[in-house]
């Protein structure tokens, strides 16, 4: 930390044991004007500013009212992986030199509270850090719902049918849950729950207000597992038609109202759909089994590194593999051809998702105890382990 560590007192240094302590830390040892630093303290009295030391990222921090960072725009790879792996912990303040506007909203996305760019101005630091505690012990932790994007490598991969099991499931687990179908011009998520008359995506945009105000929890349609679902347009939308504040303002809201939303994206990239998966805590790609698909699912890969969400947790699924599929291209030569390791994998069973998708129900009502079941059951503990859903308090709807 040098300059920044040194110029407020450690732990052993308090007279007091009681002050709400503020972590100190640094990523790459960038540090920030000493004076700055020692005049914060002076500021604060009532604070006890302490040092994290050397390996503070690859562990939880805890005990902390705040937290102060200082690090270098260049590589916050290891910043944002503290940041999502320890979601809920003390509010974090970003003091980063070389400051860029990407890499701002990616720290802000992955949980920082404010991000401020190098070198900064006692006023500011002050400013930000007394607007960090007070809303702090106001409120707590806001908008912390968890957002997971759905990505196809190809269309006609069944990634909305998966998707929207995954949600009923997950309902069955923990409350607020939603599914929202944000692929604007082909999304099947109101056909695949039978929810004919839902709210679209295009009827929240033409609200009134704010779109980040839009109460979602209460007018979008509820499953009968208790899953909510934004809807796709019901007619077809140009992709240019949603800006990045319209992403901003959903996104926002959908985090409020939520914990945990499935977004649904369209095959297509654009800024708007970039911008959407900065924002996203998880990625889920799906594809298939089959040469053109190992070619699209490295294309994919490759065009989410160079676009800067390389550092996002994604997971790598491969829908409706069957026996004759493994005879052309055994999942060992997948996984070769593709540099990675497929994370799970959903066998082929199109007669029973048909037919949960004909009624809008869940898998275990058309026939329990399936395999195709049992591998989405597995998909989600990954969102919610199986010991959650002891917490929730009823199985169905919740308003």
């Amino acid at each position: 930390m040098s300059a920044l560590s040194e110029s407020w007192p450690a732990a052993a240094d308090a007279p007091d044991s009681t002050r709400l302590r503020v972590g100190l830390g640094s990523v790459d040892a960038v540090g920030m004007d000493p004076s700055v630093a020692r005049s914060l303290a002076s500021l604060f009295p009532h604070l006890l500013f302490v040092d994290l030391g050397p390996d503070w990222t690859g562990k939880p921090v805890t005990g902390f009212g705040a937290m102060i960072v200082a690090a270098e725009a260049v590589d916050v790879t290891e910043l944002l992986k503290h940041l999502d792996e320890h979601r809920g912990g003390p509010p974090m303040i970003v003091v980063l030199t070389g400051a860029n506007a990407i890499t701002s909203r990616r720290l802000m996305y992955a949980g920082a509270a404010e991000v401020l760019g190098a070198p900064v101005s006692e006023a500011a630091l002050a400013l930000s850090l007394e607007r960090l505690l007070a809303g702090a012990a106001s409120t707590g932790r806001a908008n912390s719902g968890r957002l997971i994007a759905l990505i196809k490598a190809g269309g006609g991969v069944g990634a909305t049918a998966l998707g929207t099991q995954l949600t009923v499931i997950l309902a069955g687990r923990t409350e607020r849950v939603c599914f929202a179908d944000l692929d604007v011009q082909f999304g099947i998520g109101a056909l695949a729950l039978d929810i004919e008359d839902g709210m679209t995506l295009a009827d929240v945009m033409r609200g009134a207000g704010a779109l980040e105000d839009a109460p979602l929890k209460s007018a979008l349609a509820t499953h009968a597992s208790g899953a909510k679902l934004l809807s796709a347009p019901r007619e077809l939308m140009p992709l240019e038609a949603i800006d990045r504040d319209d992403v901003d303002g959903l996104m926002k809201a959908l985090r409020r109202e939520f914990a945990i939303t499935l977004l649904d994206m369209p095959t297509s990239w654009t800024a708007w759909t970039h911008h959407t998966l900065l924002q996203c805590d998880q990625i889920m790609l799906v594809t298939n089994l089959s040469l053109a698909h190992i070619h699209l699912i490295k294309r994919q890969l490759s065009v989410l590194k160079s676009e800067g969400l390389g550092a996002i947790p994604l997971i790598l699924v491969c829908n409706r593999v069957n026996d004759e599929q493994q005879l052309i291209i055994s999942l060992k030569d997948a996984r070769q051809a593709i540099g990675r390791d497929i994370d799970f994998i959903i066998p082929e069973d199109f007669k029973l998702m048909n037919a949960a998708m004909a009624q809008g129900l869940s898998l275990s009502a058309v026939r329990a105890g399936t395999k195709l079941e049992k591998a989405i059951e597995k998909l989600a503990d990954v969102i919610v382990p199986v010991a959650a859903a002891e917490k929730k308090p009823s199985r169905f709807r919740w308003l």
